[in-house]
């Protein structure tokens, strides 16, 4: 839905707001504060009684998401805030910010930046535009799903090449946002849960963006690109577990991965 103009006052702190205002922010460019839309329309992605009301004259979430990327963006001026940020830290916020323990809960924002700013130290690659085509950039994990889809499901890979499906056209948000807007949040926390816990989680998560497009092979192979391109962007499946098992099943069989593919490639352009 659209977002409406108008900034909600403090005393009408609504649970979902952050997650609208979030996917409003553009790339900063001087103050961030300046540069935040409205909450407006609250979007049911979330059950609404996931955060606790806040007392008025406190902070409502968003302004404490806010508040972690423009300290992130102060302190990191080499890549500053990029749009899709939001994305990273706002389930990692939730988790904290919904403890069950009022304790931990009182820490929700020292311990979001702390982990957001550790998450990203492994993941600003994908929001450096200049890195883009270098090794660890965004293009060469976006073209590492289709090696290994072309290695796992080779009928599927041609398929989606006949139709000139490029891996940028979908893999690009799958990637940098880390599947947070596939899926819904209790969803998106369990497929982290795994992919952190994984000891090469990057590489994990290219097995899972394989896995997802190998359990959708019967409608990409008989669908056209308009019909496929609908399928990539809004995923079908909401089974998370289905999804994790398929991407374990593949991590047992075997591939290099992103950088091996990177470096493969490398040389044969040299030779």
């Amino acid at each position: 839905g659209e977002v409406q103009s108008g900034r909600s006052s403090l005393s009408e702190p609504a649970p979902l707001q952050m997650v609208v205002i979030c996917r409003t922010m553009a790339p900063l460019s001087g103050n961030l504060f300046s540069q935040v839309s409205s909450p407006g329309k609250v979007l049911s992605l979330y059950p609404s009684n996931e955060y606790e009301v806040l007392p008025n004259g406190s902070e409502a979430h968003w302004e404490v998401v806010e508040r972690i990327l423009f300290i992130y963006a102060k302190l990191n001026p080499g890549i500053a805030y990029v749009q899709g940020m939001n994305e990273i830290v706002g389930p990692i916020y939730y988790t904290f910010a919904t403890d069950p323990n009022s304790q931990w809960k009182e820490h929700a924002e020292a311990d979001t930046f702390f982990c957001f700013t550790n998450l990203m130290s492994e993941n600003r690659d994908n929001f450096i535009k200049s890195l883009d085509d270098s090794q660890c950039g965004i293009t060469c994990k976006m073209e590492s799903v289709y090696s290994m889809l072309k290695d796992k499901d080779l009928e599927l890979y041609l398929r989606m090449e006949e139709q000139n499906i490029k891996p940028q056209y979908f893999t690009f948000r799958w990637l940098t946002l880390l599947l947070s807007q596939e899926f819904l949040l209790p969803d998106v926390i369990r497929i982290w849960d795994t992919l952190f816990s994984d000891e090469d989680q990057f590489h994990f998560l290219i097995l899972v963006c394989c896995a997802m497009l190998i359990l959708i092979r019967d409608n990409l192979l008989v669908g056209d690109f308009i019909v496929n391109m609908r399928l990539l962007q809004d995923y079908p499946i909401s089974d998370v577990h289905t999804i994790l098992t398929k991407a374990k099943e593949l991590q047992v069989m075997g591939w290099d991965g992103p950088i091996e593919y990177c470096i493969n490639n490398l040389l044969k352009i040299i030779s």
